[in-house]
């Protein structure tokens, strides 16, 4: 037992320092590039955050459980939203801004939409797959596309006018970008993203080990503890790009990330090992994804409206819905 301990006590402490690495080469190349910070975080942050869902998702596929994998891929959409932005929120306002439901809200709904639409005869075949990650390649080409537009348009102008706000929000924080290392600066980016996963790694077998000898079921470790675990670089990505000022980040962090699970993480399972949809997760799971999603599309929406931020009111009412949800999931389980 206490090797588990300080397996999760020091995996949190690297963590939480890989993290603050990872985020500084983000926000370096997005300066140097005049990349918008959102496109970092919803592309580089919220697929490189992925990995740990990738990891046990591709794992569960080979050893023949694909069905864990569509658990740990909702699981952690759900965590993403109602923990990770729960918390953030709770640290510092979340800002919203018009073009984050224009763009990627649309586009995570859509994914939701589908992937639900595929499910809904309860089995997930290799064509289904096939289907998920074409989607994701062409939000990932429409990405590079953006950026590739955005680049050539700084190029003519300092700051773009439809970014200048983004700019504005942490003007001290960011790094000049002629003095810049971009070989530095990817170094941090990569070494922070695999350390990141690793020590996320690390966490998750303490935990698993800590439940097993609490005498969890493996149901509860599955959704629970491996969906939560998975989530913890998107909660401290996303803590840190908050309390930093990078506002934008925290918020494109979870929409990429949840997008990439829908997407990414259902597909490459899928299209290893063809699974079956237990009928639970049609009832529950996806109930649940698809209507806290709605809710942070509407919250987000109404907080334009007002003063175009998410607070602290919010954070703790997602942490009471995570809190609930957990609740029902144990109470369904020992039933």
């Amino acid at each position: 037992m206490l090797l588990s301990i300080l397996a999760v006590i020091i995996g949190l402490v690297i963590l939480i320092y890989s993290a603050d690495v990872f985020i500084d080469g983000a926000v370096a190349i997005a300066t140097k590039y005049h990349m918008p910070k959102m496109l970092i975080g919803a592309l580089i942050i919220g697929v490189g955050t992925s990995a740990p869902e990738i990891v046990v998702s591709a794992l569960s596929a080979f050893a023949g459980s694909p069905g864990l994998a569509l658990g740990n891929a909702f699981g952690s959409n759900i965590a993403n939203i109602l923990l990770v932005l729960g918390v953030t929120a709770l640290i510092a306002p979340i800002v919203i801004q018009k073009q984050v439901l224009k763009t990627d809200f649309v586009w995570l709904i859509s994914a939701t939409v589908i992937t639900l639409g595929l499910m809904i005869d309860g089995h997930l075949s290799r064509i289904d797959a096939l289907i998920l990650l074409l989607v994701l390649a062409a939000n990932i080409a429409m990405q590079i596309i953006y950026a590739k537009r955005h680049a050539a348009a700084a190029s003519e102008s300092a700051i773009l006018a439809s970014d200048e706000h983004a700019y504005e929000l942490a003007e001290d924080e960011l790094p000049d970008p002629n003095t810049v290392s971009t070989p530095k600066s990817l170094a941090k980016l990569i070494i922070g993203l695999i350390v990141l996963v690793l020590s996320s790694r690390l966490i998750v077998w303490g935990a698993v080990e800590l439940a097993k000898l609490w005498g969890l079921s493996d149901l509860i470790i599955g959704l629970t503890i491996v969906a939560i675990g998975t989530s913890l670089p998107e909660l401290v990505s996303s803590v840190i790009a908050a309390r930093r000022g990078e506002f934008e980040m925290a918020l494109g962090n979870v929409l990429g990330s949840n997008l990439f699970n829908t997407l990414g993480v259902v597909g490459v399972a899928a299209i290893i090992m063809p699974m079956q949809v237990e009928p639970a997760m049609l009832s529950r799971d996806a109930v649940v994804m698809s209507g806290v999603t709605l809710l942070l599309f509407a919250l987000c929406a109404l907080a334009l409206k007002r003063d175009g931020q998410i607070g602290r009111g919010v954070g703790l009412m997602f942490i009471s819905c995570f809190i609930g949800y957990s609740a029902w999931l144990a109470m369904s389980v020992m039933a």
